[in-house]
């Protein structure tokens, strides 16, 4: 399992910061030791299959919100790739309505 997961979340550094060799390198380099310092905990803790979960939810997180930009003149290009989440815009196409977000305020209550 946490050998899946290491892959997995370097695979996803590496589509998250491809072009970006000192980010990329800096993402590597902190994978690598986040899984050099839970090396010595037995298959059989707890906290490794927590570890794993994190791991593979990084790797969600990395390749579906991370987006880079790079400046060309005075104008920022978006580097999309195709598992970068797009939203619908549902809080747009609600006008004038008053919009509830959690704990119960209202957007307009700050």
């Amino acid at each position: 399992m946490a050998l899946v997961a290491y892959r997995n979340l370097l695979r996803a550094a590496r589509i998250a910061f491809d072009g970006d060799t000192r980010v990329l390198t800096a993402a590597t380099e902190q994978i690598r030791q986040g899984f050099r310092d839970m090396r010595s905990l037995p298959a059989s803790d707890p906290g490794v299959q927590a570890a794993v979960q994190h791991a593979q939810e990084v790797a969600s997180f990395l390749r579906s919100n991370v987006v880079q930009g790079q400046k060309e003149g005075d104008v920022y290009k978006l580097r999309i790739h195709d598992e970068i989440e797009r939203g619908d815009n549902d809080t747009i196409n609600i006008g004038g309505k008053t919009v509830k977000i959690e704990g119960g305020k209202c957007c307009s209550d700050r």
